[in-house]
């Protein structure tokens, strides 16, 4: 192979092989026989140190690309044939094979190539107490790190083939990171750029990589209706309708998206198990995997069960669509690329069985999987108890913990959202929080809270009934997620701001609220608790996720000096 081009001229549209397409910093197509003299003065003004010709392999081809050849070496550019075929060039033009004459590399000529074929896994000790086989699908292992670099790589050449996606075209994707990892590296290799959006709720390492990527990312609130024009939905919408040349594949309704899986990740599993394949199991999102999966699986053996595994408050498993931790997966909205008719059964599972079935997976497998996969897992198992010994359970792991160190395998992220629990004997603020309002004739509600539409008159007459001096603003009512409170209003803000102006009494709540209260986990010490509240004096208590409480200074003052009766 020759020494690197600054222009590579393909004659008729000719298939051009991946290594010489990349070494090339600029391709111009021609047609054979004359070319034009604008072309050769536009290629005469960049200077090029040196100029490939290539064309189809066929002796009308040679011919075709030694006359191109010539008119550009006449022209007083220096130029390199590309051809295996017996050609007749003038002096001075450079000769080079395409093909690769000496013994076979075993190399990929691309990333791409790489995508699929991952292996299964034996999973006997998470499985220890199910009669049932259990495989895990290592979808991780894909170059992008997960199951979507199949859809990712199947949509973009769909678009390329239909005329949607054009040579220096824009992608525009919301993903919540994995969609937008495959088709950054796809954009990599193809000379595309990439604007994703995202979900706040996303952890900082997907951001990160995307960026790695040369990606730009847009961050868009996660507690939004899919219409709302701050939606990550949305906003990659109006992206797409306003940056020239911009493509959205919009995998939530892409067809090629199941189709990938149907194409490759069903025959795989089929073949792998040996057609000895009873359940499939896997966390729903686009739906794409599941559905594509599941079409394939179902032909073989109408028999085959379709598992889909769901987050707590996703549609999928009946939910209304309200927020969880867990990323990736589930939706508020049904996609088209979800074949409803699919799935068997579809197991709701919490934000602490994902996480925590995750990390178990991790500590007792070697395979560091991340929270939907903890799904999956989850539900995998459930399953499999009533299942006997000749089953076979395929379960999808979608990618991998690499993206959630500082969520899921967080020790303190987990313990400030209540999924886990102090590991000495002491009190914790769980223990705090019951023991508000002890021994008073009207216990207070758990989480007494306001709601962004009411008045400040009525957020006014909520704290006089209740004694209590704060109040969350919360956009729903318990039990809530973390998402759903969206502020506080305590006695002393209003106070200010009814002196300043009175009117304000029949504001709504939104106007005049201060940000959400610091949030510490129900199973975190009193040391911490105090800690805390060192710095705000109120803080709202999590546990598993959801947010059950507040607790104050004058709460802890009154656990740690009052009687015990613990």
């Amino acid at each position: 192979m020759g020494p690197l081009m600054d222009v590579l001229v393909v004659v008729d549209k000719a298939a051009v092989p991946e290594r010489l397409a990349a070494r090339a910093r600029r391709r111009v197509d021609v047609a054979g026989g004359m070319i034009a003299s604008h072309t050769i003065a536009d290629l005469r003004a960049h200077i090029p140190r040196s100029v490939g010709v290539i064309g189809e392999d066929s002796d009308q081809g040679a011919a075709d690309v030694a006359e191109i050849a010539r008119q550009l070496h006449r022209a007083g550019l220096p130029v390199i044939v590309y051809t295996d075929r017996p050609i007749t060039a003038d002096a001075g033009i450079e000769v080079d094979r395409v093909s690769d004459t000496g013994q076979p590399i075993a190399a990929a000529e691309s990333l791409l190539d790489l995508i699929g074929d991952t292996p299964l896994v034996r999973m006997d000790r998470v499985a220890r107490d199910i009669s049932a086989q259990l495989f895990a699908k290592l979808e991780f292992l894909n170059p992008g790190g997960s199951v979507k670099d199949r859809p990712a790589v199947t949509m973009v050449a769909a678009a390329e083939r239909d005329g949607l996606l054009t040579r220096g075209g824009t992608i525009v994707e919301p993903t919540s990171g994995n969609t937008g990892v495959g088709l950054a590296i796809v954009a990599a290799r193809r000379g595309y750029r990439c604007i994703f959006t995202m979900p706040d709720k996303i952890a900082n390492e997907k951001v990160s990589l995307l960026r790695a990527y040369g990606a730009e990312v847009v961050v868009c609130p996660t507690a939004v209706d899919p219409e709302h024009p701050d939606s990550y939905y949305s906003v990659a919408r109006r992206l797409t309708e306003t940056t020239p040349g911009a493509y959205m594949p919009n995998q939530y309704a892409n067809p090629h998206n199941p189709e990938a899986h149907e194409r490759t990740t069903g025959p795989e599993i089929w073949q792998q198990t040996a057609g000895r394949v009873t359940h499939l199991v896997a966390s729903i999102g686009t739906g794409g995997t599941i559905s594509g999966i599941g079409r394939y699986l179902k032909a073989q053996n109408p028999a085959v069960q379709i598992i889909g595994a769901d987050p707590e408050g996703s549609v999928y498993s009946g939910g209304s669509g309200r927020p969880y931790l867990v990323e990736g997966i589930g939706e508020d909205f049904w996609p088209d690329a979800y074949d409803r008719d699919i799935a068997d059964r579809v197991v709701m599972v919490s934000d602490r069985d994902s996480f925590l079935t995750a990390r178990r997976v991790t500590r007792e497998e070697g395979i560091l999987t991340g929270g939907s996969g903890g799904t999956a897992v989850w539900a995998a198992i459930e399953i499999g108890r009533d299942l006997g010994p000749d089953a076979v359970i395929v379960v999808i792991l979608p990618d991998s913990g690499r993206g959630y160190l500082s969520k899921v395998y967080d020790d303190g992220w987990m313990s400030d959202h209540g999924f886990l629990r102090a590991g000495s004997s002491g009190d914790t603020v769980e223990d705090l929080l019951a023991a508000k309002g002890h021994g008073a004739e009207d216990v207070i509600p758990p989480l007494v809270h306001v709601h962004p539409t009411e008045t400040v008159r009525s957020a006014i007459a909520i704290l006089r009934e209740y004694g209590v001096s704060q109040l969350p603003v919360v956009k729903a009512e318990p039990p809530l997620s973390l998402a759903e409170v969206v502020g506080t209003v305590t006695d002393r803000d209003l106070l200010e701001r009814i002196v300043g102006d009175p009117s304000s009494l029949d504001e709504p709540v939104s106007a005049v609220m201060g940000r959400p209260l610091p949030t510490i986990g129900s199973g975190e010490p009193l040391d911490v608790a105090s800690s805390r509240l060192a710095e705000s004096a109120a803080v709202l208590v999590l546990d598993n996720g959801h947010p059950t409480g507040i607790v104050t200074r004058s709460d802890l003052l009154d656990f740690l000096s009052g009687p015990s009766t613990r």
